[in-house]
C-alpha cells in the first residue's frame, strides 16, 4: 500500500503514541489475568486497533477533534500490542516460579525496571531483523498480516467499521455484568452429580474416605465468560483435547494417584476441591508432555530456522528504521550496547548472577530471537514453551543448583525472544500499509513501558503471595508450574519427585513427542483427528472446569461459523475479545477492591 509523503497525512502523535499506551497498560492487566489462569497471552493487535479507531471516532463526533488516521491508529494499535504482551516478559512464569522456589519477590520499582528490560531486548532485536525477515525474505507473519487487512477495511469500510465497535464493546459491558453478578451473588461452580467409590485396601480407604466426588476432582462447570470466550477464540481441537485431556488427568489418573497414595487427599468435604493436591503429581506428566511436544514441534521447523541463519540475500532497502543505512546501524550498534548492559547490570544487581552469565544468556538472546521470530513468521506460532526449556537446559549445565540463574537470565532469553517474535507481527502491520518503522520502535518501546508499569503494579497487588496463592484453583498459573517444575529437577534431581511422577513423565513425554510426530507428518484430512499434545498436557495441570468451558466456547464457536458464517467473520472474534477484556478487567478490579477493602 505505497503512499506519497503529502498523502499519508499524520502519523506520529502524541495522542496517538498516548492512547497506545494507555490501551497497553489496561490490556497488560487482561493477560497477565488470561496467563495466570490458562498459562498463555493473546494477541491484542485488532482488539487495539479497534478500540484506538473506536474512541477518537467518538471523540470526532462530540468534541470537534479529528479521528485519527490509518498510521495513528497502527501507532496506536503497535503501543498497545507492545504493553499487552508484557505477560510474555516474566510476569506469568519465571518470576512467579522464582518466588515459588527461593520466596525472593521485586518491589514494584524494581520488578517494572527488570520487566522493561526483557522487552528492551526483544524490541532492539525486532529492529536488527525486521529487514531480513520482512522486506528481503517476505515473511508472511500472519497475524500481523490479518491486523493489516482489519485495518485497511475499518478504513474502508466507514460507518460499517463501527459495528465492530460496538460489538467489542458490547462483550466487555456483557461479561463485566456477569462477572460482577456472579461475585454480589456468590454464584458457585456446579459440580457434576457423580462420585467415585475409592479402591478397597487403598490409601484413600485406610484414610477413611468413603468417596471420591466430581466436586473433589474440579470435574465441575463454573459460570465465568472468560474460559468460553478463550475457546472461541483457540479452535475445535484444541477445545476437544482440553476435554479429553481433563478426563483422563482428572478423571482417570488423579482418583489413581489418591488411591495409591502418590498425592495426599483434602479434606473430606464433597463440594471441596482437591486440585491443589492432585496438582502435585499430575504436574509432572503434564509438563513432560507440554515439553516434549513443543520441542518435537520446533524440531520440525528445522528449515525456517536454518533459513534464519542464511537468508535469502536479496531485497529492496528501505530508508527509514532499516540497517541498510549507515544512520539506522550505528543506532542499532548503540541500543544493542546499551540493553546489554542494562540486562547484565539488571542480574548481577537482582539476582546475584554472575556477570559473564548474564552477558552470555543475553547474547544467546539474538540467537534464539532469530529462530523464534523466523517460525512465528512462518507458522505464525511462537515457540514460547520450547525457547524457555531450552535456556533453562543450558543455564543448568553452567549454573547447576542455582534457580535464580536457571530462571532468570532464561527469562531474558526466553521472554525476549518471545517478545521480538510478536512484535514482528506489528511490524508486519505496518509494513503492508507503508507505515514508518521508525516511529513502530518508538511506539513499541512506550507502550512496554506502559505494560511494564501496569502489568507489574497489578501483579504485585493480585498475587503477594505467589507461594500460597498460585497453583490453586483461583490461580493455577500452569505456565509458573511448568518453569518451577523443570528448575527443581534441574536444581533437586529426580529423587525429589513424588512417587510415580518419574513414570509418569516418561509417558506423557512419550506421549507428547508421538502426538507432535503425528500432526506433523499426517495428512491435513486426518490431522485434525489427532489431539493437540500441548493442550492434553495443559488440561492436567489446570482445573478440569477450566478445560470444559473453554471445550463449550470452542463447540458454541464452531457451530457460529456453521450456522452464521457472515456474522462469525465479521464479529466472533471481536465479541470474544471484548468478553475476555470485560471479564479480564473486572477480575482484576475486584481482586484489588478485595485487598484493600479487607474482605
Amino acid at each position: 500500500m505505497p503512499v506519497s509523503p503529502e498523502s499519508r497525512g499524520r502519523e506520529f502523535t502524541a495522542r496517538s503514541v498516548i492512547t497506545g499506551m494507555v490501551l497497553g497498560g489496561g490490556l497488560s492487566l487482561c493477560n497477565l489475568y488470561t496467563g495466570l489462569k490458562v498459562g498463555w497471552g493473546l494477541s491484542m493487535s485488532i482488539t487495539a486497533a479497534l478500540m484506538a479507531f473506536g474512541f477518537w471516532k467518538v471523540m470526532a463526533f462530540g468534541f470537534r477533534t479529528r479521528g485519527l488516521t490509518i498510521y495513528e491508529t497502527n501507532l496506536a494499535q503497535t503501543a498497545a500490542s507492545s504493553g499487552a504482551a508484557i505477560s510474555s516478559a516474566g510476569l506469568v512464569a519465571p518470576i512467579p516460579a522464582l518466588t515459588m522456589l527461593t520466596g525472593q519477590t521485586l518491589a514494584w520499582a524494581p520488578l517494572t525496571a527488570w520487566v522493561f528490560s526483557v522487552c528492551l531486548v526483544g524490541i532492539v532485536v525486532a529492529f536488527g531483523i525486521r529487514r531480513q525477515m520482512l522486506v528481503v525474505d517476505k515473511l508472511p507473519f500472519p497475524s500481523g498480516l490479518a491486523t493489516g487487512e482489519t485495518l485497511k477495511e475499518i478504513y474502508a469500510m466507514g460507518s460499517g467499521a463501527m459495528a465492530r465497535v460496538w460489538m467489542l464493546t458490547g462483550g466487555a459491558v456483557i461479561a463485566t455484568v456477569i462477572k460482577l453478578s456472579e461475585h454480589l451473588a456468590s454464584i458457585p461452580r456446579w459440580p457434576l452429580p457423580w462420585q467415585l467409590t475409592p479402591r478397597a485396601g487403598g490409601a484413600l480407604e485406610k484414610a477413611g474416605h468413603t468417596s471420591i466426588t466430581f466436586g473433589n476432582l474440579s470435574l465441575a462447570i463454573e459460570p465465568t465468560v472468560l474460559m468460553y470466550a478463550v475457546g472461541a477464540l483457540i479452535g475445535v481441537r484444541v477445545g476437544v483435547s482440553l476435554l479429553v485431556g481433563s478426563v483422563l488427568a482428572w478423571g482417570v489418573l488423579a482418583p489413581w494417584a489418591f488411591n495409591n497414595g502418590w498425592a495426599l487427599p483434602g479434606a473430606m468435604d464433597p463440594s471441596r476441591s482437591w486440585y491443589n493436591q492432585g496438582l502435585q503429581w499430575l504436574l509432572w506428566p503434564g509438563v513432560a508432555m507440554m515439553v516434549t511436544s513443543a520441542v518435537t514441534s520446533f524440531g520440525f521447523s528445522w528449515r525456517s530456522v536454518a533459513n534464519a541463519f542464511r537468508g535469502s540475500g536479496k531485497g529492496g532497502a528501505e530508508s527509514d528504521g532499516d540497517l541498510a543505512t549507515p544512520a539506522a546501524r550505528t543506532w542499532f550498534l548503540t541500543a544493542l550496547v546499551i540493553v546489554m548492559a542494562l540486562s547484565v547490570a539488571l542480574q548481577v544487581a537482582f539476582f546475584a548472577i554472575a556477570a559473564w552469565m548474564a552477558a552470555l544468556g543475553v547474547l544467546l538472546t539474538f540467537l534464539l530471537a532469530l529462530v523464534a521470530a523466523r517460525v512465528s513468521g512462518e507458522t505464525n506460532v511462537t515457540p514460547v514453551g520450547a525457547m524457555g526449556k531450552v535456556t533453562q537446559l543450558g543455564f543448568a549445565i553452567l549454573a547447576p543448583g542455582m534457580p535464580a540463574a536457571n530462571l532468570m537470565a532464561a527469562n531474558v532469553t526466553g521472554g525476549a525472544a518471545s517478545q521480538c517474535a510478536d512484535l514482528m507481527h506489528d511490524l508486519k502491520t505496518g509494513h503492508m500499509i507503508g507505515a514508518r518503522p521508525g516511529y513502530q520502535y518508538i511506539a513499541q518501546t512506550c507502550g512496554a513501558l506502559a505494560g511494564s508499569i501496569a502489568g507489574s503494579a497489578a501483579y504485585l497487588i493480585l498475587v503477594p503471595d505467589p507461594k500460597t496463592q498460585l497453583l490453586t484453583d483461583q490461580w493455577p498459573a500452569p505456565a509458573a508450574a511448568s518453569w518451577k517444575a523443570v528448575a527443581e529437577i534441574f536444581m533437586k534431581g529426580i529423587d525429589a519427585l513424588p512417587t510415580g511422577a518419574m513414570q509418569g513423565m516418561v509417558i506423557g513425554g512419550l506421549v507428547g513427542i508421538v502426538l507432535a510426530v503425528l500432526e506433523k507428518m499426517l495428512p491435513k484430512g486426518v490431522r485434525i483427528w489427532v489431539p493437540s499434545p500441548a493442550s492434553l498436557g495443559l488440561a492436567f495441570v489446570i482445573p478440569a472446569y477450566n478445560s470444559f468451558s473453554m471445550f463449550i466456547g470452542a463447540a458454541i464457536a464452531w457451530a457460529l461459523s456453521r450456522w452464521v458464517p457472515n456474522w462469525s467473520t465479521r464479529f466472533l472474534i471481536v465479541f470474544a475479545s471484548g468478553l475476555i477484556a470485560g471479564e479480564s478487567l473486572t477480575g482484576v478490579g475486584l481482586a484489588i477492591e478485595q485487598i484493600f477493602g479487607g474482605k
